[in-house]
């Protein structure tokens, strides 16, 4: 599996021909959505789902199908039968032979005057070749992580809670995403501090750049 970034906490999965995007939103590259067989949608915030964008990428092509939870798949109303399923924590399906298991129920807490709204997490592959998009929360999936895709900042973390999340993964590797709101220095003094905190538990952590490159999963 190859992991391309496309924006932000937008990418692409990529295996034996089959492309998956994961939270293609407001941020992302406009060709996030480029020969995809499926996309995963983790929560309804504008930067993780871009209703008008992935409305049109559906119309434009038959077969895409989109798995989200319950408040997202009400808002795409109209593709057609069996375009849209909806999942929740515990369920598990597959995307043209690659296993997909959701892991997750809600939204981190941003502030308790904020609604919380529902967060389910993906993870995609399986064997020792798995990639964790846990959205916007810290959810542990019940069994092993090979690849976290590891979200650096959002208005519902600190640093240490990122470290501390990482930790408790303890992927083999993790990748940066959800880093859009930091500049460049604020991105380069989140690397450090998470290459320093995380070698010890024998996370490689690293910093993709968005439709710059692919990692191997």
């Amino acid at each position: 599996m190859r992991i391309t970034r496309c924006g932000h906490a937008c990418v692409r999965l990529e295996q034996d021909g089959v492309v998956i995007v994961v939270d293609p939103g407001t941020y992302s590259d406009a060709h996030a959505f480029d020969g995809a067989h499926a996309v995963l949608v983790t929560h309804e915030h504008v930067d993780h789902f871009a209703e008008p964008l992935l409305r049109a990428a559906a119309e434009a092509d038959p077969g895409l199908r989109i798995w989200a939870n319950r408040s997202v798949a009400g808002r795409l109303d109209g593709l057609g039968s069996g375009r849209v399923t909806v999942v929740g924590d515990g369920d598990t399906f597959a995307v043209e032979g690659i296993d997909v298991e959701v892991h997750g129920e809600l939204h981190a807490v941003v502030h308790p005057d904020l609604p919380q709204v529902t967060n389910v997490g993906f993870l995609v592959g399986d064997g020792d070749a798995t990639v964790f998009h846990p959205g916007d929360a810290f959810t542990v999936p019940a069994r092993p992580v090979d690849t976290l895709l590891l979200p650096v900042h959002g208005p519902w973390s600190k640093t240490g809670e990122v470290i501390d999340y990482a930790r408790e993964v303890k992927a083999r590797r993790a990748v940066s995403i959800h880093d859009g709101g930091l500049s460049e220095s604020g991105n380069g003094l989140a690397d450090h501090m998470l290459q320093e905190c995380l070698q010890d538990i024998g996370t490689d952590y690293r910093r993709v750049a968005p439709a710059a490159g692919r990692e191997p999963a």
